[in-house]
């Protein structure tokens, strides 16, 4: 007669994990800081899960120009989860400019393992006289995480558009590597 209540309790269990949902039920796509992975699984990426670096750059050499800037991620230990863009701010004195995702770009989802890499790209057109960012500093922050980290933007100044928005864009997250 014991199978009977370790029956039940095993239906019950498997009932009670169904209910708890998979993670994938987010109608937003955005996934959260505290899941987000393709099953609940992995939490959005921190600063401090990530290790960051710049380059390679490709910098527009005069006024009018496009260049650009690569951003490198590699995982450091837990994997977590990069969804979408990032946030890319573009400071000129004391004065910040968010640069906005690319229109074309499709943002995903991807999970980012100890050792693994992905990458997005800023793409900019140099400013010269006139309506331009003089940037100095370049800050980057990933979705569902508060921390950020700032780099030396010593590429020239950033042509910029009406009310101060930088001509520039930001790529979604694309997996590096193999």
């Amino acid at each position: 007669m014991r199978v009977l209540p370790i029956s039940v309790t095993a239906v019950a269990a498997a009932l009670l994990l169904t209910a708890c949902g998979s993670g994938d039920g987010d109608p937003s796509g955005s996934g959260s800081a505290s899941g987000g992975g393709k099953n609940g699984d992995t939490a959005a990426c921190r600063i401090s899960d990530v290790g960051l670096e710049v380059g390679p750059v490709s910098a527009a050499p005069a006024a009018g120009d496009t260049g650009t800037v690569t951003v490198t991620l590699t995982g450091r230990g837990t994997d977590c989860t990069l969804d979408g863009f990032p946030q890319v701010t573009l400071a000129a004195g004391g004065t910040d400019a968010e640069v906005p995702a690319d229109k074309a770009a499709q943002g995903q989802q991807l999970t980012l393992a100890k050792d693994t890499t992905a990458s997005f790209t800023i793409t900019y057109v140099r400013g010269g006289a006139g309506a331009s960012l003089p940037v100095d500093k370049l800050t980057v922050s990933l979705p569902g995480a508060s921390d950020a980290q700032s780099f030396p933007w010593t590429y020239g100044p950033v042509a910029s558009g009406s009310k101060g928005v930088p001509d520039a864009s930001v790529s979604a997250f694309q997996q590096a590597g193999d």
